[in-house]
């Protein structure tokens, strides 16, 4: 459809005749503005996650001690099976963001001012099961290739299972510091995988119904453009985590649900979203 134009007049199309599919490809989660982050930001998720915590404890403190059996079962895991630690923690860091799911949930009915429950919060997978399901494969996926890639060092450096019993300081042997200077390394490249594909990528399921793919991709495209600030988002996790570690794991039922709740502000700020 064309505008009907007066002699002398060039013919103009409206905006509507534009393509869909190419309209559609500019309104995709890939082309969305990123907000401009700045080195601020990351404490101020913080501090809105420690604002969502107390508003709602009781789920916080729920999804707190589901993070504290995590630790529980891995230190059990390293007394046992200590090859298999690596790969428990990457199966424990594929768990944690669907663990999040619920507190996303809590973070964004608070935002909308809507009544929160465990209930919600428990069933917040529903809003999109089936791209969390491939979601969950890729993730998959990627754990599955970190146990492998764990189990490869482990064979590389020991004749067999190694013996972490002794004092600290028969591990301190050539053969022992260069078994975790690979072992860290490994598990340095998968987590920063992992966290690069699903910074904001659930929330953004959870929020928009984004597919998998298009989420994932979103996620990548903050970290790459925004590289500086998401390292020292991703520091500041990992700094919290380790710290609410030390005293048994007992941290953690706080500061695994205060994370969460940041992690869904981190996501709002970075797409600029709006309630």
């Amino acid at each position: 459809m064309k505008l009907a134009s007066a002699p002398g007049q060039v013919d103009v199309a409206p905006i509507i005749d534009a393509d869909p599919a190419e309209a559609a490809r500019r309104n995709s989660v890939l082309d969305m503005p990123l907000a401009q982050l700045s080195w601020h930001d990351p404490f101020e998720w913080l501090s809105l996650g420690w604002h969502d915590f107390t508003r709602a404890p009781l789920i916080g403190l729920f999804y707190g001690a589901c993070f504290v059996l995590m630790g529980w079962l891995m230190v059990a895991c390293f007394h046992q099976a200590p090859q298999y630690t690596l790969a428990l923690s990457a199966g424990f860091l594929l768990l944690g963001p669907f663990l999040c799911l619920g507190l996303y949930e809590v973070s964004r009915r608070l935002g909308r001012g809507e009544p929160v429950s465990m209930w919600s919060s428990l069933t917040a997978w529903r809003i999109s099961s089936g791209q969390l399901a491939i979601f969950a494969c890729v993730l998959l996926v990627l754990e599955m290739l970190w146990g492998r890639s764990a189990m490869i060092v482990f064979a590389i450096s020991f004749d067999g299972v190694p013996d972490f019993s002794g004092p600290l300081s028969s591990m301190l042997t050539e053969e022992y510091l260069t078994f975790f200077a690979g072992y860290m390394a490994v598990g340095a490249l998968f987590a920063g995988l992992i966290f690069a594909f699903s910074v904001i990528s659930m929330p953004m399921m959870l929020d928009k119904s984004t597919d998998a793919i298009s989420a994932a991709l979103a996620s990548m495209r903050l970290v790459t453009t925004q590289t500086g600030v998401m390292l020292l988002w991703g520091a500041l996790i990992t700094l919290a985590i380790v710290m609410a570690m030390l005293p048994g794991f007992l941290g953690l039922l706080v500061v695994g649900p205060v994370v969460g709740h940041a992690s869904w502000h981190a996501y709002r700020k970075a797409t600029m979203a709006r309630d």
